[in-house]
């Protein structure tokens, strides 16, 4: 993997023990990045996700991108040393795995960080510290308990979010402070958590706690009024328009009026005078409390439009607006295809799919997949070979079945 020269976090090796989206996400993120990420498998089938079916198929192909797989038995004593290299010689180690799993291996923070001071050590959990920090948890518990499914779905029926939103921010929030914890270790006059410069730390993100971050605008909104909270399924608008309406083709398209001055364009854009001379609609709050028959008149108008026409005009009249898609509609989006912003990797199976690249430009650089997701221990030997451990050793692994390549 050559090919991160030039990159932000070139040089930055990290290890990855996850499974699933949370820990694999923020693996995907750091390898977008650069960094050379090892992901660790057991033998001899490797990662449980790779082997999940329904909605969980795209789970390692996606989030495994540009990773080398290690396939490693961590419970046989003679796999120990070949661990031991790969911790001394990384920057990061990130898991998912269920509180206490890493320490019964051996791998806790409090055991590495003696092989090597510097390493940084992020664990991604359910909860944070406190009294629920042992449980277990996945997306959809927290987003129940954290009220995001309750503003997300029609009240009285909590739904959660379509995507796994809360593992991929809680990766995302990982990320985060892994980036931090470099940056307070490696910085010029840097001081670690064990008071001397070069020090790594343990860092945590957890499910949880990203679920209630997402919905603190709801807290601080009760918190401020003391009214109790609407799910936002609720039409109680901000804005007079700001709705869905089906063009002649019956292709939703969401489109929001939300300033006076788009209101004026819009008026004009569509051709509308009937509306810019009425007085009761010279405002954001007079067109709110006009929605009940205004809404109706700009659908019905709607209706007699083309889709791409509509597309046009809302575009024309620089509001804010959007088709209402499914996500296999975005394979042949046009911005999203431009410059080959959506990139094809090869999946298991022989197929190939486009992915999306990861939601950022650092100085006219994007990041998306260069490397497909790798076979069960692909990486094995070479990974072994890197990390300084003799010839005679590795091929010792690979005969007692410690460690499997494909």
């Amino acid at each position: 993997m050559s090919n991160r020269a030039g990159l932000p976090l070139a040089g930055i090796k990290v290890l990855e023990f996850s499974h699933a989206v949370m820990g694999p996400s923020a693996g995907m993120i750091l390898a977008d990045l650069g960094a050379q990420v090892t992901k660790i498998e057991p033998v001899p089938d490797g990662d449980r996700t790779r082997h999940l079916q329904g909605v969980g198929i795209s789970f390692f192909p996606l989030f495994c991108r540009n990773k080398q797989s290690l396939a490693i038995d961590l419970k046989a004593p003679g796999s120990r040393p070949a661990v031991e290299a790969l911790v001394r010689r990384s920057d990061v180690l990130l898991e998912n795995f269920a509180l206490g799993t890493m320490d019964r291996l051996g791998l806790g923070y409090e055991a590495l960080k003696t092989l090597n001071p510097g390493l940084i050590y992020l664990q991604l959990k359910g909860f944070l510290s406190g009294p629920y920090e042992e449980r277990r948890a996945l997306d959809e518990i927290v987003q129940m308990m954290s009220g995001l499914a309750y503003m997300t779905g029609p009240p009285g029926q909590p739904l959660r979010a379509g995507a796994s939103v809360v593992d991929i921010m809680g990766g995302m929030a990982g990320v985060i402070g892994v980036l931090a914890a470099l940056r307070e270790r490696d910085a010029p006059g840097a001081v670690g958590t064990a008071g001397t410069a070069g020090m790594g730390q343990l860092v945590k993100a957890a499910l949880f706690e990203t679920a209630v971050f997402a919905v603190g605008q709801h807290m601080v909104q009760h918190g401020m009024n003391g009214k109790p909270l609407v799910p936002m399924s609720v039409p109680i608008r901000a804005w007079g328009i700001y709705d869905t309406f089906e063009s002649a083709e019956g292709k939703a398209i969401f489109i929001g009026v939300v300033t006076d001055t788009q209101w004026l364009r819009f008026c004009d854009v569509f051709e509308r005078p009937d509306f810019l001379a009425d007085e009761r609609l010279q405002s954001n709050g007079g067109r709110v409390a006009q929605r009940d028959w205004l809404v109706g008149a700009i659908a019905e108008m709607c209706k007699g439009i083309s889709t791409d026409a509509l597309l046009a005009l809302c575009d024309t009249a620089q509001l804010a607006f959007g088709p209402v898609n499914k996500p296999e509609d975005l394979l042949d989006d046009p911005h999203l295809n431009a410059g080959g912003q959506l990139r094809k990797m090869n999946v298991p199976g022989g197929g190939q799919v486009k992915t999306p690249r990861l939601p950022l430009e650092m100085d006219g650089r994007s990041f998306s997949v260069r490397e497909d997701p790798p076979a069960i221990g692909q990486h094995s030997r070479q990974i072994l070979a890197d990390a300084g451990l003799p010839e005679a050793e590795i091929e010792a692994l690979f005969a007692a079945g410690h460690v499997l390549e494909t």
